[in-house]
């Protein structure tokens, strides 16, 4: 019985090369590979919470991976290491895609979320910086795992920062701050249309942050603590 020959094809998502006697390098391809796992949470949170933040944040990273993918056809650098990885390393999408998801949080963090108080002001601003300093340096150990693991070169990856920083911040200020600061402006009246139209009422689309600093978490809450604890009282009756 003969077989035919065919062309054979790899898909590399979770494909990773490291140095299996070194902890270090385990550790690192394992941060490469971190950054699959905010597509899923993107998923779950517009599914679960329908936010109109989320949503545009998640269609900024499916723009990012886009543009990534066209630069890296028009200027058609190899990666440093030509037998790792597919396709062509500049700018690195890795980091681009972590710059973006960081810049376009902090932004968010900085300028509009409220965190819960807990009385103490020293406390409050430790808990601030430490999830700043969290997605900095989640985003800065992804960007090296790259570099480490031969991936690309620095030259590839601080551009991919560089690219998914601008855009991050750019697409905050846009669909977000300036909407909110000039209400009256083309942003402004852009999002109230996008969320005021039959789509985004049918699917029960919301602006938490536009009314509450905190997404209204707060105050869910507290509809639900009040309820829970009537129904608790009258069970005990």
């Amino acid at each position: 019985m003969g077989y035919t020959a065919v062309s054979n094809g790899v898909l590399d998502l979770t494909h990773v090369v490291y140095d299996d006697s070194s902890r270090m390098s385990l550790f690192l391809a394992l941060i490469t590979l971190s950054p699959i796992l905010l597509m899923a949470s993107y998923a779950a949170l517009v599914v679960q919470t329908r936010e109109y933040l989320f949503i545009v944040m998640w269609a900024g990273q499916f723009a990012g991976e886009g543009l990534n993918w066209v630069i890296k056809r028009m200027v058609k650098q190899s990666r440093p290491i030509e037998s790792l990885g597919t396709g062509y390393g500049f700018p690195s999408s890795h980091s681009q895609y972590m710059g973006y998801f960081a810049s376009f949080l902090i932004c968010h963090l900085y300028l509009r979320h409220e965190f819960v108080p807990t009385g103490i002001r020293l406390l409050d601003l430790t808990w601030r910086a430490t999830v700043y300093l969290g997605l900095l340096a989640w985003t800065g150990l992804v960007a090296y795992s790259r570099y480490d693991l031969g991936y690309h070169n620095m030259q590839q990856i601080l551009w991919g920062l560089g690219i998914g920083i601008v855009l991050g911040v750019a697409l905050y200020i846009v669909s977000q701050h300036l909407p909110r600061r000039y209400p009256g402006s083309l942003f402004g009246r852009t999002k109230r249309l996008v969320i005021a139209s039959p789509v985004a009422t049918f699917l029960q689309i919301r602006d938490g942050w536009d009314l509450w600093k905190d997404g209204g978490r707060g105050d869910e809450w507290s509809r639900w603590r009040k309820e829970w604890a009537a129904r608790q009282h009258s069970k005990e009756q």
